[in-house]
């Protein structure tokens, strides 16, 4: 029909499944097993449904304060929005406008090229090195713009300040966005480098180690000229994207960090006993700072112990995809639920002859 011929045509990012069923260990969309901070319960329980007959406060100013005050930045230096997938699709509609291309890595959060697509950005996908390393030399080309995660998704390979201070320095024309989802499990985050840099933008998210996927909370970091401009924008799309509840929510989140390093601490705990345990099964993996791991088996199939573990209710995340094909990217979960699925590898392990 002729009206077609006007449609935006993208293939469209596929998340993680979520699963219907009960009594499942769910180990594929890097979610906390762990609940939000108890101030979170608190403002559920007395939260004051009044509120929902108004508009919320488009500046969602008293979560901007909260994670101002957290970060050490002028509340000016914030961005927030509907999960860190919100403020980096409005980043990339915000700064990536020239010509030349956008520049990120072949094996990264595959949501990159999808923005680039719907958005008509022209971008080059660069390869990480055998290792899932970035090259700090193959981003001394003319582009309009870079964009990746550290540490990275789906590898959990963690990136130096130093790696991403060259990449700065090598690109001043260019706006350079760190996507921090997993730093707080182990990493040191970019923020510190805001001070030489105006063309840096970090963003982080409260779906992980908050433990809040559910209520989407992302934030970006920046100069006030950067946050200032990604507002511009925002204002001109939807002023009010965020809620009475889920500002209230975020804010109680970030104030208690007592809680907040108690829970990341865990995860790393079960991350690094984890790695342990996976070797000794035959498995190998980059060296993983984030709350998941990049796992192959030296000799059994990953698509196949994909299935074998779904078909016993563990589900992993897999990519039928070069270079990553024989990768199961496995969440940590509690101390539970890993040793599950540690039962489960040897029993599927066995019958694969492995």
């Amino acid at each position: 029909m002729s009206w077609e011929n006007n449609i935006r045509r993208v293939v469209p990012y596929t998340p993680g499944e979520q699963p219907k069923q009960q009594n499942i260990i769910k180990l594929n969309t890097n979610e906390n097993p762990y609940p939000p901070a108890p101030g979170v319960r608190e403002v559920l329980t007395q939260f004051d449904t009044d509120l929902l007959r108004k508009y919320p406060d488009p500046n969602a100013q008293v979560l901007v304060d909260a994670i101002a005050e957290n970060y050490g930045v002028n509340p000016k230096q914030v961005f927030v929005g509907v999960g860190s997938d919100d403020v980096l699709s409005m980043a990339f509609m915000t700064f990536f406008n020239s010509d030349k291309p956008v520049l990120f890595p072949d094996v990264t959060y595959s949501f990159y090229d999808v923005w680039a697509d719907v958005y008509r950005i022209t971008y080059k996908q660069i390869p990480l090195t055998e290792d899932f390393r970035i090259d700090p030399d193959d981003y001394r080309q003319e582009n309009g713009g870079i964009i990746f995660p550290n540490p990275n998704a789906p590898t959990g390979v963690l990136e130096s300040l130093e790696l991403i201070e060259e990449i700065l320095k090598a690109n001043p024309d260019s706006i350079v966005i760190v996507d921090e989802a997993y730093i707080d499990f182990g990493g040191q985050s970019a923020l510190p480098l805001l001070e030489k840099y105006e063309n840096l933008l970090v963003v982080q998210t409260f779906s992980k180690s908050r433990s809040m996927a559910g209520i989407r909370i992302g934030f970006a970091i920046g100069s006030e000229k950067l946050i200032g401009y990604m507002n511009d924008v925002k204002f001109s799309v939807n002023s009010y994207t965020m809620n009475h509840l889920t500002i209230q929510c975020g804010a109680q989140a970030i104030r208690d960090d007592a809680y907040f390093r108690e829970m990341t601490g865990r995860i790393i705990a079960t991350r690094e006993n984890a790695k342990k345990r996976l070797t000794a099964l035959g498995f190998t993996f980059p060296d993983s700072m984030s709350n998941f791991i990049f796992a192959s088996h030296r000799s059994a199939d990953a698509g196949r112990i994909f299935e074998a573990l779904k078909s016993r209710g563990i589900f992993v995340r897999y990519w039928n995809k070069p270079r990553i094909s024989n990768s199961l990217r496995i969440t940590i979960g509690t101390d539970a639920e890993m040793e599950q699925l540690y039962a489960a590898l040897t029993e599927i392990l066995a019958k694969e002859g492995a």
